[in-house]
């Protein structure tokens, strides 16, 4: 398929403006990533806590970062998750020691402001075991005959319900409880005298060691170097040297602007931004080795050197495959970035960057540098040759 037949664009002539707007790009990226004191990293490189709440309505985003504040110092990130009633709460940690301490904290202010609970326990975010530890003396008092394997049961069946959509962790009326599997009348008493309902779960917690956070840093920043170092030998290999310090002089520049957008929006650095890079090196290696691969081939059939005509020509060629393939994964990307949600968020933005860099670049970085690596070689051919002349 070909949306473009016969064109003859005049790419190289246009590479002074796409140089510059690089340059600028580079120039103001890197002046945020320096203002700014370096990249913002998540937890997966600083270590931390991210706590996933679920609340009955609407969460209260600014109360909520208010009131965390108040109680952990450092910056605290209240992120609310579109649609889900559910806000991930992140926190810095400098130690080990504060893993436990962090979360019990946030769980405190959590029950300080929303929970009503006069003595009665928490039924939404109790454990099976603790459910099973607050019910067995009320139960044993009402006259329930239940031996402990009934009562584990009873305690991970109310708890099951609880979780299952469209309750996915909360309970608004323990009256619902009526209906799970073993919960007769008596039952359900002992429940709603012993039980209170927060209008909140913690329905997940993901924490980072700092020491961890510093190995995983350490890690991505060598995953991307050993990737470019492969890709240069695997393309010196295949073209020239030039063709493959070309290819990564032009995918560098594409991971400095992404990570300089990612500085001037603010945004962290996490597992899936460093995934959206590798994955970014990757398009754009394969953009740019299908331009090199045509630029080579018309030089067997022209018989000509290469030259911006030549350079012209073969990306005319393959233009229709640079729209069709980038297009479609432009608009993958950008849905991702859009309908994704805040923990697809940094993984869509750096491809939706990517895409964009790493498509120009093959054509007005790459494919210049070829031009005037030739040139700068012919000119030292030259230059003995008319020094001889003279």
């Amino acid at each position: 398929m070909e949306l473009f037949k016969n064109t003859n664009i005049d790419f190289l002539g246009k590479k002074g403006i796409f140089i510059g707007a690089s340059l600028v790009l580079t120039v103001v990226g890197l002046a945020s990533w320096i203002g700014k004191g370096g990249l913002k990293y998540g937890i997966d490189f600083t270590g931390g806590a991210n706590i996933t709440v679920k609340f009955a309505t609407t969460p209260p985003v600014d109360k909520l970062r208010s009131e965390i504040s108040s109680k952990i110092p450092g910056e605290i990130s209240v992120q609310e998750i579109p649609g889900q009633n559910s806000v991930i709460i992140g926190t810095p940690l400098k130690d080990e020691i504060q893993l436990n301490s962090e979360r019990s904290a946030i769980t405190e202010t959590l029950e300080a402001s929303f929970g009503q609970s006069g003595g009665k326990f928490d039924f939404n975010n109790a454990s099976v075991q603790t459910l099973a530890d607050r019910l067995r003396g009320p139960m044993q008092s009402a006259g329930v005959a239940l031996n402990e394997e009934q009562l584990q049961s009873l305690a991970k069946n109310v708890l099951d319900f609880k979780n299952t959509p469209p309750r996915s962790g909360i309970v608004t009326n323990l009256d619902q409880l009526s209906g799970v599997s073993g919960v007769t009348p008596q039952i359900l008493g002992v429940i709603k005298q012993e039980c209170f309902l927060t209008p909140f779960s913690i329905i997940g917690a993901e924490v980072v060691g700092p020491k961890i956070g510093a190995e995983l840093r350490s890690k991505a920043v060598l995953a991307t170097l050993y990737a470019l170092g492969g890709m240069l030998v695997y393309l010196a290999f295949r073209f020239e040297f030039i063709y493959g310090l070309a290819a990564v002089i032009a995918v560098f520049h594409d991971v400095i602007i992404t990570l300089g957008l990612f500085s001037l929006f603010n945004k962290e650095i996490s597992l899936n931004v460093v995934a959206a890079l590798l994955t970014l090196v990757g398009y754009s290696m394969n953009d740019t080795i299908v331009v090199f691969d045509r630029i080579r081939e018309t030089l067997k059939l022209s018989r000509k050197e290469l030259g911006e005509e030549i350079v012209n020509l073969s990306i005319n060629q393959t233009l229709s495959r640079t729209i069709l393939t980038s297009g479609l994964t432009f608009i993958s990307a950008i849905s991702l970035l859009l309908f994704g949600g805040p923990v697809l968020n940094g993984f869509a933005f750096a491809l939706v960057a990517g895409i964009i860099v790493g498509t120009y670049s093959s054509i007005f970085v790459a494919s210049p540098i070829l031009v005037f690596w030739h040139n700068y070689i012919q000119a030292r051919k030259k230059a003995p040759a008319a020094a001889q002349a003279k």
